[in-house]
């Protein structure tokens, strides 16, 4: 209990603090993207890829400033141009190192994890925490897990705590550890729940943002 209510006021205000401090960062980006290709600033609410699970595997929306041009989930999945890279999609973790799909302004903003900025507000609704295990879609867990055998029991641990917006194995390697391995370490992030590990995960975090270090 302690650690939940610690933690929960944590979120609250860091979230506030944060969607102040980032709220020009973010004003910028949303007139830039909206100045430079079609479609809304941020990703569209029926792309299925942004429907994420939460505690308990609890769907939610996950917010998420447009880096692709719109409707490039279904793009990928359908379109005949793409099998090639689809295939590559579904056997690299679900990223794609070069992303024909990528705006310009995608690339820059994916980059130093900018396009992540209005999940402040997922925060402050209560459907993530600050840092947490990876915010996962559905498809891409259970895809995963028959990929990864053996990795069922991590997954389970791991939807015993909200996602976050940063996290263990953001700071640790970001896109380059693969899913048996980051979802060892969420489990275990979820089986820590200590908030001096939360501070520590928080203090690597703008370093992990500023370098760009394996994103994509």
């Amino acid at each position: 209990m302690y650690y939940e209510v610690i933690k929960r006021t944590m979120d609250i205000v860091g979230s506030i603090v944060a969607i102040i401090i980032f709220s020009p960062v973010m004003l910028i980006t949303a007139i830039i993207i909206k100045l430079t290709s079609d479609g809304p600033v941020l990703v569209e609410p029926e792309n299925a890829h942004l429907r994420r699970l939460g505690k308990n595997g609890k769907p939610f929306r996950l917010y998420k400033f447009r880096s692709m041009f719109v409707n490039a989930d279904a793009t990928l999945e359908r379109d005949p141009k793409y099998k090639k890279l689809y295939k590559e999609y579904k056997e690299s973790n679900y990223k794609l190192y070069r992303d024909p799909r990528v705006t310009p302004i995608g690339k820059f903003i994916r980059k130093y994890s900018i396009d992540e900025t209005p999940q402040f507000f997922n925060v402050l609704k209560g459907e993530m925490s600050l840092v947490g295990p990876r915010p996962y879609h559905e498809d891409e867990l259970i895809e995963q897990q028959q990929k990864y055998p053996g990795t069922e029991k991590f997954v389970k641990e791991m939807h015993k705590v909200k996602p976050g917006i940063t996290g263990y194995w953001q700071v640790s390697g970001r896109s380059s550890i693969n899913f048996d391995k980051r979802i060892e370490m969420d489990a275990y992030y979820a089986r820590k729940k200590s908030i001096l590990f939360d501070i520590l995960i928080l203090l690597k975090t703008p370093w992990a943002m500023i370098s760009g270090k394996n994103a994509v």
